[in-house]
């Protein structure tokens, strides 16, 4: 989001409300110090007992002031704050479009309770923005300029105070809490996040913690958590509340000193002894808008803050290829070709694919066998472009991979990944996410397809599946994907919690649907692979062994190695 410039622009949108909020800040400010100062007069006026239509005059002018004054502060509150709840949108709309091309691999980099809290938190935070930092300082000095310039035809002198107190109340003391403010409400903004991603853990594994009997030790863990952003934000009270009494104290010192200077004034002659009263009031109500500037460093570090955690996560996103405008040809089985590709994940140094050069047929069956941490998943996260190709290239149907959207691929591909999401509902609703207008016939004839004709349609799925065992998991999943029958196949341990004989005849099902499809498998079992077209062998992110399930067994290398091992280890051989 580039710091908070991209705040600005986002609010600029709102021009109308943002110009008619500050038009009306600044009338209330004006009238304001009219209605005082005028208040001021009047007293003085009154007790030399002028003409009583001198009284009347002055009486109609503070009820007007009063009037305008009240009427100009409902516009400045109502303009103001409808500007900012709609920045607020267009705010998370600007973000969530940035955050959605870095999906699914956020969550890869970023604890969930931590997004949650920059997600919700910082977003919620730059309300303050408009409100705290944006327009009051455009209204003060506005309101201050003029104000001064009405105090130099009554006296220099007071008018030099103003802005000496205007200078030390809205910039000075401002400027120097503010330097130490950074530190403090980077240390809220920390604390926050961590208790936001303690909470988080805590919910999710309570399972986990109560099996191990360790949920009294994170209970403690927690409300030391809880603890430290309740101290973290005691300090930034104590600090800001400091702040506002060091700006009070100078508004006040300066009208002490305005008194004083008057009170000279007059017995010199230099100052007509009835407008002392209307210089005092002025310097009272004027100074009444800068304290809200004591404020001003908190919200301004606070935004900055917010604004750069925002940025980190999403700072990625003009990392990623531009002008992805192709599309893959829908509907049709892809050929695909690694080229001489090479891949890391962020933050890492060594690579996790290295120089990967493969061919696979538009309507072949391949596996992906190896050890774990060999790049198996890598690859299928870089087919549907989870993480961008930085060296290499990728092609489809003798096209480059590169260009192509990442929702094309998507709408292309049939994906069974390790870990998949079932919504809180029912069977049928979570069938339905794979494609709109499946009858209760197709669903119930699929559920029978994965061994999973004993469930109904109208079953009860908790969030993430909690009631659906391990296997039922992994069989709805590939159900799901039997449902959309896209022609290109990406399944990642696809049984890898279902005994062999029922993933015998789920791969007997499932290779029947994909006859003429692309399928792609990847699996630590070596069971049930003789049939695939060819099988790929990787160690350490490199390709060691290829060919058919005959071929590399004749070879007598690592798959036949792998193979005998599995017989001797699950079989007893």
């Amino acid at each position: 989001m580039k710091g908070l410039k991209s705040v600005i622009l986002v609010l600029l949108k709102e021009k109308k409300d943002i110009v008619l909020s500050i038009i009306c800040g600044v009338i209330a400010g004006i009238t304001a110090v009219g209605l005082f100062s005028s208040s001021g007069y009047l007293i003085s006026q009154a007790a030399l007992a002028p003409p009583i239509y001198t009284l009347m005059v002055l009486v109609a002018v503070v009820k007007l002031l009063g009037i305008i004054s009240a009427l100009s502060r409902y516009g400045e509150r109502y303009y103001s704050h409808r500007g900012t709840f709609t920045m607020l949108g267009n705010l998370r709309v600007s973000f969530y479009e940035k955050l959605e091309p870095l999906a699914p691999a956020i969550f890869q980099k970023y604890r969930s309770g931590d997004l949650l809290s920059r997600i919700v938190g910082d977003v919620e935070t730059l309300q303050n923005y408009f409100l705290r930092v944006f327009y009051p300082p455009i209204v003060i000095v506005l309101v201050f300029l003029v104000t001064i310039f009405f105090t130099t035809f009554l006296s220099i002198e007071t008018a030099f105070i103003l802005v000496v107190g205007l200078l030390l109340t809205t910039f000075v003391v401002p400027a120097l809490f503010g330097y130490g403010q950074r530190k403090v409400d980077r240390k809220v903004r920390q604390q926050r996040g961590k208790l936001s991603t303690d909470v988080t853990e805590f919910l999710y594994g309570f399972r986990d913690l109560k099996i191990y009997q360790q949920v009294y030790d994170k209970e403690k863990d927690l409300i030391q958590s809880s603890n430290n952003y309740v101290e973290e934000q005691e300090r930034e009270s104590i600090h800001h509340l400091f702040s506002e009494s060091v700006n009070t104290f100078i508004s006040l010192l300066v009208s002490v000193t305005v008194l004083a200077v008057g009170a000279y004034l007059v017995t010199e002659g230099q100052l007509d002894g009835i407008f002392l009263a209307l210089l005092v009031m002025i310097s009272l109500t004027v100074f009444e808008n800068t304290t809200a500037m004591a404020a001003y460093p908190s919200h301004l570090q606070d935004s900055r803050q917010a604004v750069a955690r925002l940025d980190t996560v999403v700072k990625e996103e003009d990392q990623l290829p531009q002008n992805q405008t192709e599309t893959m040809e829908q509907g049709i089985a892809p050929s695909i070709e690694f080229k001489n590709v090479s891949f890391s994940f962020p933050g890492e140094s060594g690579d996790t694919l290295k120089d990967i050069s493969l061919n696979l047929p538009a309507g072949s069956k391949t596996a992906i066998v190896g050890p774990s941490g060999s790049g198996k998943s890598t690859i299928i996260q870089l087919l549907l472009k989870i993480y961008p190709v930085r060296n290499g290239d990728i092609y489809f149907n003798n096209q480059s991979f590169l260009q192509a959207t990442q929702e094309s691929v998507w709408e292309n591909a049939n994906v069974v990944l390790q870990s998949n999401h079932f919504f809180y509902g029912t069977i049928r609703e979570n069938l339905e996410l794979a494609k709109d207008g499946l009858s209760d016939v197709e669903m119930k004839e699929i559920l029978r397809n994965v061994e999973l004709s004993h469930l109904d349609l109208d079953d009860q799925v908790l969030e993430k599946g909690g009631n659906l065992s391990g296997g039922e998991k992994q069989r709805l999943a590939i159900a799901r994907v039997m449902a959309r029958k896209a022609p290109f196949w990406l399944l990642d341990e696809p049984t890898s919690s279902i005994d062999v004989i029922t993933a015998s005849k789920l791969y007997q099902n499932l290779f029947e649907v994909a006859k003429d499809d692309t399928v792609i498998l990847i699996s630590h079992r070596l069971t049930g692979l003789e049939k695939m077209d060819q099988i790929i062998v990787m160690e350490q992110g490199t390709i060691i062994e290829s060919g058919t399930y005959e071929e590399l067994m004749n070879q007598k290398g690592y798959f036949q190695q792998m193979k005998e091992i599995e017989k001797s280890v699950f079989l007893g051989e």
